[in-house]
């Protein structure tokens, strides 16, 4: 992308990549949590002074709800990834518990979900907001998908997989290896298996 205007006096040019810096604040939020990272750190890390950093995002939560959106519509996206292969209801699932087991554990100094745990304990309203609308989505998606299988088990069965996957991205940030998780998401798989058959 590259880079655009700057509404501040006198046409200046704004002198960061808007989209390098979506990048590298999707990081520091995913990697230390929203309340951790201040707007001062974040403005050094993106080379820019209030200012600029106000002017391309109007405030901290503003550049957060855009590191959001970027995080939502890429490859941490677990269950549309798996949704995208294929298969039946149990079948994706499986997939979708599977490559949360292998994406959460600590790389490069991240770990777990960004959607999920960003904003744990988080004293900021705004940002909560935002985590708490993509959750919903997240949640709507799985119970959309269960239904059109199981439509009366629907609801139940959503939320199990989304505690199953806040569980998981927790346990991930404090420290749950790959082997670790993938023996609990095939545990969690089978259950809902058995949820998925029972009358």
């Amino acid at each position: 992308m590259t880079a655009t205007k700057d509404p501040e006096p006198r046409g200046r040019r704004r002198s960061f990549d808007v989209d390098q810096a979506v990048e590298t604040a999707m990081r520091l939020f995913h990697a230390r949590g929203y309340d951790a990272v201040g707007v001062a750190e974040l403005g050094a890390e993106l080379g820019i002074k209030p200012p600029s950093f106000y002017a391309a995002f109007g405030s901290k939560a503003g550049l957060f709800e855009r590191a959001l959106q970027r995080y939502i519509q890429g490859e941490a996206n677990i269950f549309a990834r798996a949704l995208a292969d294929g298969g039946d209801v149990a079948t994706v699932i499986d997939r979708t518990l599977a490559l949360a087991a292998r994406l959460y554990p600590r790389r490069d100094g991240v770990a777990g979900c960004l959607v999920l745990d960003a904003t744990r304990n988080s004293a900021d309203p705004d940002a909560c907001a935002l985590t708490a609308a993509a959750k919903r989505a997240s949640r709507e998606a799985l119970r959309a998908f269960i239904a059109t299988e199981r439509p009366a088990k629907a609801g139940a069965l959503a939320d199990f997989l989304t505690i199953a996957m806040a569980g998981m991205s927790a346990a991930a940030r404090d420290g749950a290896d790959e082997a670790a998780l993938t023996a609990f998401a095939e545990t969690a798989g089978r259950a809902f298996r058995r949820e998925m058959e029972a009358d």
